[in-house]
């Protein structure tokens, strides 16, 4: 075998043992899923798994940076509003949030369900939000420019903004809903955060 044919299928391996993660934590569960489990499921060899991660929380890490590419390949495309003194870049970034949330909603449970009982990876995990929330500072600078004001510092704009929505998320996406309240179809959940946020950050309605 080439080395270059070695490493294809050293990547192959790594994908299949990620893609099986993912099917497993929903299943099962983060807290729940062995290492054999993940193996089983991606049809290797219990032992392969070491070849490329050392820990459950290392391929946790590694399914991290899946997520902030697709979110980067995300904002890069024609359609990305920034400026966020227009609801219309708000309700973009919003639906944005939402969808990739309820396509990931396994792989976002067992992120927190991870940075609960592991410590290096709750600061991971949190580096990794505050990073992905970071990315939207220059989309307040046209509240700003704009003549209006923001509730706070751009930072803690930033931090009210992105866990408003993220756990808005988590409450509808993650967890059954309250006894007797009706969970909120994908277009209602969109527009009342994007309104919220839009209110909360500007001080004005549209």
């Amino acid at each position: 075998m080439t080395a270059t044919s070695r490493k294809d299928k050293a990547a192959e391996t790594e994908t299949a043992l990620k893609e099986a993660a993912k099917r497993v934590f929903a299943a099962k569960g983060y807290l729940n899923t062995k290492i054999t489990d993940i193996t089983k499921e991606a049809g290797r060899a219990a032992g392969s798994f070491y070849n490329h991660f050392a820990s459950k929380e290392e391929l946790l890490v590694a399914l991290l940076a899946d997520l902030s590419a697709a979110g980067d390949e995300q904002a890069s495309g024609d359609d990305h509003l920034s400026d966020f003194s227009d609801p219309a870049a708000v309700r973009w970034h919003v639906r944005q949030y939402w969808s990739f949330y309820r396509a990931n909603a396994p792989t976002m449970l067992a992120l927190r369900q991870a940075a609960m009982v592991n410590e290096d990876f709750a600061t991971a995990y949190a580096t990794f939000g505050a990073s992905e929330a970071s990315d939207v500072e220059g989309h307040l600078a046209h509240v700003t420019a704009a003549g209006l004001r923001l509730p706070a510092n751009t930072q803690l704009t930033i931090a009210m903004m992105y866990q408003l929505v993220d756990n808005f998320a988590q409450m509808w996406l993650l967890s059954p809903p309250p006894e007797g309240w009706e969970p909120p179809t994908d277009e209602e959940a969109v527009e009342a955060l994007t309104r919220f946020v839009y209110r909360g950050i500007t001080g004005r309605d549209y």
